[in-house]
């Protein structure tokens, strides 16, 4: 028995990171309270709130995704959700609209669709200083506002 399929993977501190092979394929829902790192096919909804997803590089799916972070090396369609931050590595790719506090696409990917900022985790005080001083003095309205971006970004 290989000594790889014993040894944990250790990328959260408690350890606890599943694995979706590459040769499996799921249509329907996951939900769950652990890491997670696809490498098959997925259709449907991938739920992890509090959790980080990893879409492998020999990952597709094509699912919506409610995660606290994802990070993606492979190809992704629908939405992405996440609480905490995006990342889009060179060889990802991703068709969908993204809705995060922090993003980041790394040189070569490609990302179609639009991206929110969402800071509603955020205290409004953080929110005056993000901003100019003249119009720290707006009205709180303002400062709920999401920023919105629609971006195309395609690999020469």
């Amino acid at each position: 028995m290989s000594t790889d399929a014993m040894r944990p993977l250790s990328s959260t501190p408690s350890g606890s990171t599943a694995r979706l092979g590459a040769s499996l394929h799921i249509k329907g829902e996951i939900s769950g309270n652990e890491d997670l790192h696809i490498d098959g096919s997925v259709e449907g909804l991938v739920q992890l709130e509090d959790r980080k997803l990893t879409v492998g590089a020999s990952a597709k799916l094509t699912a919506d995704v409610v995660a606290r972070e994802v990070v993606v090396y492979g190809t992704v369609k629908g939405n992405l959700r996440a609480r905490d931050r995006i990342e889009i590595k060179k060889d990802g790719s991703v068709v969908g609209d993204l809705t995060t506090a922090r993003i980041m696409i790394e040189d070569g990917a490609y990302f179609k669709g639009s991206i929110e900022i969402d800071r509603t985790g955020a205290s409004s005080s953080d929110h005056d200083l993000d901003k100019p001083a003249y119009t720290r003095a707006a009205t709180s309205s303002t400062l709920a506002t999401p920023t919105h971006a629609s971006v195309t970004k395609t690999s020469s």
